[in-house]
């Protein structure tokens, strides 16, 4: 009970982030197994087998609150679906050893991503004449979906990211798109580390009722806090926590000695606090711009 309670808590926190900003219920969910000791491959297998039931609740969420776009759903599922099987054959024959460092290494750099994407960058701006094509979509989900199932997470961080800064769909769209289309890569990707998964790994299926009931639950305030949340902060602390996490374990993986870890994670916690303060300034700074675009019109009135 304990396990479920605890996984369920994590499960939470993970579909609320990823919830409301189409990315990190993955990468979340896995660091926190493999920073508890589970093998990467089972890691990952874990979390995509509870994503396939928090992606369909997410789905059906977003529809409820119509931030899907059904022609970006359909386009990006398939061929995430073709790469998740594929990510999840990869990962099973890395040897244990390599798969550690690998799936650390990939989970630390879409964490970094997530946090300077969030923190630093602009977010994208909409182009609602544009729609993105089938051209576009396919290649970025055959690429999202490998990341994802290989790299304990990703599809979030790659789909949702390119199409934010692609202005061609409505940000909370882009969000309930990526989030809808989850489901079809979370299937793919759990049949393929079922299949593909050795006699001697063992799936904690505690571990994946907790996370999925974890991410069921919090799947519909997600979707309502996508369109009040600032995502900017939600996106920095995130990311921040992410990063922080997975270069730890890399260096104990690395056996690098305690006044090195201790200069690296401390630079990367003044990386955070510094992303934290740079999303909290750019979110007042863009509600700054939108009240005097909003006064504008009222200022010119004779």
């Amino acid at each position: 009970m304990q396990t479920l309670l605890l996984f369920g808590l994590a499960g939470f926190l993970a579909q609320l982030v990823d919830g409301s900003l189409g990315m990190a219920f993955g990468v979340t969910a896995t660091t926190t197994l493999v920073t508890v000791g589970t093998a990467p491959a089972v890691a990952s297998a874990a979390v995509h087998l509870a994503e396939v039931g928090t992606s369909l609740a997410s789905g059906a969420s977003h529809w409820r609150f119509r931030n899907i776009d059904w022609r970006t759903v359909g386009i990006l599922a398939a061929p995430g679906a073709v790469g998740a099987a594929l990510g999840a054959y990869v990962l099973t024959s890395l040897p244990m050893a390599f798969a550690e460092v690998w799936i650390t290494t990939v989970l630390l750099l879409l964490g970094l991503y997530v946090l300077v994407r969030f923190a630093f960058l602009k977010l994208g701006t909409l182009v609602e004449t544009r729609r993105p094509s089938a051209r576009f979509l396919g290649p970025l989900g055959l690429v999202a979906g490998f990341v994802d199932a290989s790299g304990g997470g990703g599809w979030g961080p790659v789909a949702t990211t390119t199409l934010l800064s692609s202005g061609r769909l409505e940000p909370r769209k882009v969000v309930g798109s990526v989030d809808t289309s989850e489901f079809i890569v979370a299937l793919a990707a759990s049949l393929g580390f079922l299949f593909s998964l050795s006699q001697e790994d063992h799936l904690d299926y505690t571990v994946v009722v907790g996370l999925m009931l974890g991410g069921i639950l919090a799947a519909p305030l997600a979707a309502w806090l996508v369109r009040k949340l600032p995502p900017r902060v939600l996106g920095a602390a995130a990311g921040g926590l992410i990063v922080f996490t997975n270069a730890r374990t890399l260096l104990n993986a690395v056996d690098t000695s305690t006044a090195v870890a201790t200069v690296v994670l401390g630079a990367l916690v003044v990386l955070w606090a510094g992303g934290l303060v740079a999303a909290v300034t750019s979110v007042r700074k863009e509600r700054r711009t939108d009240v005097r675009a909003d006064e504008a019109p009222v200022l010119e009135r004779p």
